[in-house]
């Protein structure tokens, strides 16, 4: 599913032709952003926060050990 997201300023004008011109296509949907702020405060962790945090590693851990040597011929 594609989302055309149209600001809400933008809405009354470019709505409908956005709607009438991905009407054929039911992969993409036209909408209205309509949020009023953002999700995210922009106030920094307060101390007492940022000490329960926990950062993790998500990467996979390595597998122990070397590589092999590699006895391959460059001339070949």
């Amino acid at each position: 599913m594609i989302y055309c997201v149209v600001p809400e300023e933008l809405a009354p004008e470019l709505l409908p032709k956005l709607e009438s011109y991905y009407a054929d296509d039911p992969n993409v949907q036209v909408i209205v952003d309509r949020r009023r702020a953002e999700r995210r405060s922009a106030d920094p962790l307060t101390a007492e926060d940022a000490s329960q945090r926990e950062l993790r590693d998500r990467r996979r851990a390595r597998i122990a050990g070397d590589f092999p040597p590699i006895d391959a011929d460059p001339a070949a």
